[in-house]
């Protein structure tokens, strides 16, 4: 080896051993400013990850999706009875004291109140399918009065609104 080629060689090795320092350094760094920020603090974060990267959906074939398929309607049907209100009861009673009395006790908005015969008594004139109609889709009387659209609790099914409804005018006769 020639002595050019000694001092090509001597300058190569610092030059790769200093990169190589660098890099070390840079590793060093990047390792002490990570220790140094804030660790995520929230438990829910793991369970979000694994909901948001989740697969859209599945194929199944065969008794396996038979099976599948059954058991996720199932469980969508629990799901969506869990979603009534007041655990789908139909008595009257129940509906009015958990959510109709608090306008029909004060007469909110024009509310008649509960056992006000002579609120009522037109009312109950008009029909008690009228009545069940304004109760279900919301009504706005000429007189200002209104009653919002299953007294403000989409989760009501229209049954329960009847039972509610028949409830009150019982209490008004």
């Amino acid at each position: 080896m020639t002595k050019s080629d000694q001092s090509f060689m001597r300058s190569f090795s610092l030059l790769i051993a200093g990169l190589g320092v660098l890099t070390l350094v840079l590793i060093g760094g990047a390792w002490l400013i990570y220790d140094h920020e804030p660790k995520e603090v929230n438990p829910q974060t793991a369970a979000q990850t694994q909901a948001r990267i989740a697969p859209a959906g599945a194929v199944y074939a065969g008794d396996t999706g038979r099976a599948a398929m059954q058991a996720a309607q199932e469980a969508a049907a629990k799901a969506a009875a869990s979603q009534v209100a007041y655990g789908g009861s139909t008595d009257g009673k129940t509906i009015y004291d958990n959510l109709c009395h608090s306008c029909h006790t004060a007469g909110v908005a024009g509310a008649p109140k509960l056992g006000d015969k002579g609120s009522w008594g037109p009312r109950i004139a008009q029909g008690i399918d009228t009545l069940v109609k304004h109760a279900t889709d919301g009504y706005k009387g000429p007189d200002g009065n209104m009653m919002p659209a299953k007294g403000g609790n989409p989760a009501l099914t229209d049954d329960q609104v009847k039972a509610a409804v028949h409830w009150i005018v019982d209490q008004a006769k």
